[in-house]
Formats: structure tokens, sequence, C-alpha cells
């Protein structure tokens, strides 16, 4: 119980960390056809599995909506909360992000992956240390009203920074995912 508010109060702190409380901010429903809400992650988005993105859908966009935003995160890491997967500058007009997504489909729509906190750019599935219990897979998705000026390799904070009083909409979704022994 006590991880689960953590991980609520960490969304909440990285959500007025980007200046989206201080304007309209619309809620954005984000989904997956791989799992619901507060369930397990399944094995194939870890380390454990195929270390692939799963497939993720958004609905109630905001109409100004220039750029999204994705950012996945670990609240519960033993040392930081722990970025898995910076994306950002997807255009307005997609919907969906594909199962096991490409860096070629991502260089196709000229979005952008920044560095996760293995130190490797693109996406690091679940990866928690063994007997650690639950932890919290948060994807949170963010609206913008502008397109970010920022270099492939960016970091989780850059990207807050720079999309700072530019968010007009977010939602999340959350995934858990355990390690007792692989």
């Amino acid at each position: 119980m006590l991880k689960k508010l953590f991980g609520v109060i960490s969304s909440l702190v990285l959500l007025s960390g980007c200046g989206s409380l201080d304007r309209q901010n619309s809620a954005i429903i984000v989904t997956s056809t791989d799992f619901r809400e507060g369930e397990q992650l399944p094995r194939a988005f870890t380390c454990d599995g195929d270390n692939s993105s799963p497939e993720l859908m958004w609905s109630t966009i905001p109409a100004k909506t220039q750029s999204f935003t994705l950012i996945a995160h670990d609240p519960d890491a033993p040392q930081k909360v722990f970025t898995h997967w910076v994306l950002f500058n997807i255009p307005p007009t997609l919907t969906k992000l594909d199962r096991a997504l490409s860096e070629e489909r991502i260089a196709s729509w000229d979005a952008i992956q920044g560095m996760n906190d293995f130190g490797k750019v693109g996406y690091a599935g679940a990866c928690p240390p063994q007997g650690n219990g639950d932890h919290h897979y948060i994807f949170t998705l963010y609206a913008l009203d502008v397109k970010l000026d920022l270099k492939p390799g960016a970091s989780r904070q850059e990207v807050l920074k720079a999309q700072e009083g530019h968010v007009i909409g977010s939602g999340t979704l959350t995934a858990l995912y355990k390690r007792s022994g692989v």
C-alpha cells in the first residue's frame, strides 16, 4: 500500500515539476492491450523476457497538441526514481505505439528517444532487484503545445525541464513487476 501511495505521489511530483498544474491540463486516457492499470507487467517487457516495449494507446487528446512525450519510470527503485524510457516529439496525429517499437519506426515519425538510467537510448524493460517486491512502472504520456528542441539522448530531467509550461494534458498507465527468482 505504501509503495502504491509513493507511486501516485511520484507521478504528482513529476506533473507539478513540468508546469502542468499552473494551467488547464486535460486528462488523457492511456491504455494497453498488454496489461491493465495495476496489473503485472508481462515478462516480455522486462529484462527477464524480450525487453521489448509494450503497446500503448491513448485518447481524449487536447485540441492544441503539437507533440507528445512519453516517460516510463520506476519510483520504487532503491537509489532514485529510475527512468526506463524517454520518447519525445511524438507526432500529435498518433494515438498508439506498437509493441516492440523499432528505432526505424520512431525515426520515421521524427520522434526522438532519450537516455534511460541503464545508460542507453531507448526502452529498457522492468528489472528490479530480485526479492525487492513489486515495483510500479509508470508510463506517463504528456500532450504539449510545442515540439521540444532537444537532441537524441536527452535525459528525463532535461525533457521535463524543456516541457515546463507547455503541458496541456497528461495521463498515466501503471504496471507492477517483481523478480522473485530468475
